[in-house]
């Protein structure tokens, strides 16, 4: 059985509707992928930190009773957790500020089994943060020596655009190790600049990795695969709750495509076909359209077990 790898960041997500708040989650751009991957029956596994604190706690219970595997989550001595504040405005899309010391970022983990094909799944700040940079590109290099299919989600928030320099050398290594990159317009902007789909794929990702796709909230995704194939896929229309983890359970949707329909890192390299990329990005806009259907960072349970079947 094949499995999925994440590694990244958790954090506790307080939800805020007309400045009041509405709920508190486990969250964490990867984490809310393997969580609803995890409850899809997926065999899933998490690399983090948790604080030594009651979040910390209560994120690693909360990984295990979804189906995923904690092992490799550390919590050190005088670590707290980070947390996001959300707040929600009048179209349901979130504006966030975070509370994280990145310069205490620790990671320490063993290298898990992987095997030809399994899928490694990471993004946002913690791919490029320079403090654990060694840990994270050692995962890299672990994965590809043993046949793994890499997913970066670029996942870059203008909290950090004053980094962009610092963490250009990060990021292009990460480009680079890619089978898959996926990104949003509002990544790309605050990266370069830049916001059409062919102009960030011509002119910033084809270089180093050929699969792409392009989100851009409530309008197509657009997916760019080599010179051969370029195509648009409307998201679909849904009551939206809350946005917040949309990308994220995009993501978890798409490598949960790829495991339903066989997809090989062997297909990757050779570029996938049309009805490859139809099955999986509808996959992705499913999930991601679940997602938004409630308050949570993650498709609902129920959605969970109609997947197993």
């Amino acid at each position: 059985m094949r499995k999925v790898i994440g590694i990244g960041e958790t954090v506790l997500d307080i939800i805020f509707k007309d400045n009041k708040p509405v709920e508190a989650v486990p969250g964490g751009s990867t984490f809310n992928a393997i969580i609803s991957l995890g409850r899809c029956g997926v065999n899933a596994s998490f690399i983090s930190e948790a604080g030594n604190d009651r979040v910390g706690d209560y994120i690693i219970k909360f990984l295990r009773e979804n189906g995923v595997n904690a092992d490799n989550v550390s919590t050190f001595p005088d670590s707290k957790s980070p947390v996001s504040l959300a707040f929600l405005n009048t179209k349901n899309d979130a504006e966030y500020i975070f509370y994280k010391d990145h310069p205490h970022d620790q990671l320490e983990f063993t290298y898990p089994d992987i095997q030809p094909d399994d899928i490694v799944i990471f993004s946002s700040y913690y791919a490029v943060n320079p403090v654990i940079r060694p840990q994270v590109l050692g995962l890299l290099d672990y994965a590809r020596s043993h046949g793994a299919i890499i997913y970066y989600d670029v996942n870059y928030r203008p909290a950090h655009k004053d980094d962009v320099i610092r963490i250009t050398p990060n990021l292009l290594e990460n480009l680079d190790y890619a089978d898959i990159v996926r990104g949003s317009n509002e990544d790309f902007t605050t990266l370069y600049k830049k916001d059409e789909a062919d102009k960030v794929y011509n002119a910033e990702i084809s270089f180093y990795c050929k699969q792409f796709i392009y989100t851009q909230g409530s309008q197509p995704v657009e997916v760019r695969g080599g010179k051969d194939f370029k195509k648009s896929y409307p998201v679909h229309n849904t009551n939206i709750v809350s946005t917040i983890g949309a990308g994220d359970n995009f993501n978890a949707g798409f490598i949960f495509g790829m495991l339903k329909y066989g997809i090989t890192r062997d297909d990757l390299l050779r570029g996938l076909t049309e009805e490859q990329w139809d099955k999986a990005i509808n996959c992705g806009l499913d999930f991601s359209a679940d997602c938004c259907k409630d308050i949570f960072n993650y498709v609902s349970r129920e959605f969970g077990e109609q997947m197993k079947g």
